[in-house]
Parts: structure tokens; sequence; C-alpha cells
């Protein structure tokens, strides 16, 4: 049984504490890059063909058209083969409300995710886990989805005690 991170995550310009501002690297993921220490799971990141701009309003136009095409972005590398009786932490921030369109994208690209358990964390500023466990409910064919956890962004870099927990207080039925 293998532990994966696979996180969707964007440095710049990002919504924090009220304000824009520039983070050299995105809150999810430092999220996932604590989830690796505290798991020792193998960290995947999905990575755009053209990314979204670093300019934060830019970036949010640009995350609105896609959403609003139902468009999968291209992913750059080559996804993570994924087995029954994996575990992946699937990370992504918040986008109008929802998963980004690249999430989409990875959980399209597999025909079956059946014996897959996918526990979600999400970073937002506000909307929580917004509507997006019921995407990933329907677009996770076949995976258990178990325990999200919504952390706001700006409290990503100081959230080792909720990860510990969550992770040690994992529940076994689905949402």
């Amino acid at each position: 049984m293998r532990t994966w991170i696979i996180y969707f995550s964007r440095a710049g310009g990002n919504w924090v504490d009220g304000g824009i501002k520039n983070l050299e690297k995105g809150n999810t993921e430092i999220v996932a890059e604590k989830i690796r220490s505290l798991t020792k799971g193998e960290l995947f990141s999905i990575r755009m063909v053209h990314p979204y701009s670093t300019d934060y309003i830019t970036c949010t136009e640009e995350a609105k058209k896609d959403q609003e095409a139902d468009k999968r972005p291209a992913i750059l590398t080559p996804l993570p083969e994924l087995e029954k009786g994996n575990i992946v932490y699937l990370g992504y921030p918040i986008y109008w409300e929802t998963m980004p369109m690249p999430i989409l994208t990875f959980l399209d690209s597999y025909d079956s995710l059946e014996g897959i358990s996918i526990y979600p964390f999400v970073t937002h500023e506000g909307s929580g886990l917004g509507a997006s466990m019921s995407f990933l409910r329907h677009k996770a064919k076949g995976a258990t989805i178990l325990s999200p956890l919504p952390i706001p962004g700006s409290v990503a870099s100081r959230s080792d005690p909720l990860l510990k927990e969550w992770i040690n207080s994992h529940s076994v039925r689905g949402i």
C-alpha cells in the first residue's frame, strides 16, 4: 500500500488575511510538504503546461474562464499510477467556491479510482471546502472520499498540530 500526497498549488499573488500577498511557495504546497513529513508518503505536484498567472487578479480571471468553459488544462508531468489500496491526500486551493480545474484534469485522467482512499485537504481564505466535495465525489470514480480538512491559507505555515490531529484521527467512513 502506497501513500501519495498529490496537490495543486500556486505561488505568487495569493489572498491572505484580507489582502493580496506575494508567496514564494503556495499555501497548498506548504501543507502538502507537512503531510509528507508526517506520513512519509510520496509527493506529487500537479503542474500545468500553461500555468495560471502569478498575478492574483489575472489568475482568478483565468481560473474563472476555465471553470465556465469546463476546461481541463493540460498537466505537465505524467500522473502517478494509482493502485487499489493506495491512500491519496489530495490537496488544492479553493477557486471560485470549488476545486481548480487542474484537479479535474487529474481526476478525469483515471478510468477508475476503485479501491483508492482519498483524504482531501484544501486551503482557502474563508470559503472552507466550498462545493468541492460534491465535485470530488462525482469525479473520483470508485474512490472512497474520507475526512476532508479545510485549512485557512493564512495558517498553512503553522498548521502542524492540526495536520497531526487530522492524520491521527482519520475516519473510516466515507462522506
